[in-house]
């Protein structure tokens, strides 16, 4: 049985990266099998699906660490567009670690104080 969320996430994911369905091709095909664009067309309309090994490197492709919960296999608490990759989660968690830094970081990034939210209490750790 087909899974209707992989067409529309391996599409989302693909922009997100800002890559195009020739550069996806390109990326996967190797030497002995070449992947046409036609092909990640059609995982992207719903009309295939890739097989296990090709989804694999397609998430690995498009940074996507919560595989089973990115296309419905597993109940996820992130919404896909907050997928973080690892270097973002490792970014979060020294910003976490480091309080006494983050007016410094507040300043690089040109936030101003009012324009940095509280953080919930339920927020996420990763």
């Amino acid at each position: 049985m087909k899974n209707p969320l992989i067409a529309e996430r391996l599409k989302f994911y693909r922009k997100k990266c800002n890559l195009s369905v020739e550069a996806v091709s390109k990326a996967l095909s190797t030497p002995d099998v070449p992947v046409a664009k036609k092909t990640v067309y059609g995982w992207e309309s719903g009309h295939t699906q890739p097989d296990a090994d090709t989804l694999m490197r397609l998430c690995d492709l498009y940074h996507i660490a919560d595989i089973l919960g990115t296309f419905g296999y597993r109940h996820s608490d992130t919404p896909p567009h907050l997928n973080l990759s690892r270097y973002e989660k490792e970014i979060i968690r020294q910003y976490r670690r480091h309080p006494e830094m983050h007016d410094a970081i507040h300043r690089i990034l040109y936030m101003e104080e009012s324009d940095v939210p509280e953080p919930p209490d339920d927020h996420y750790y990763f």
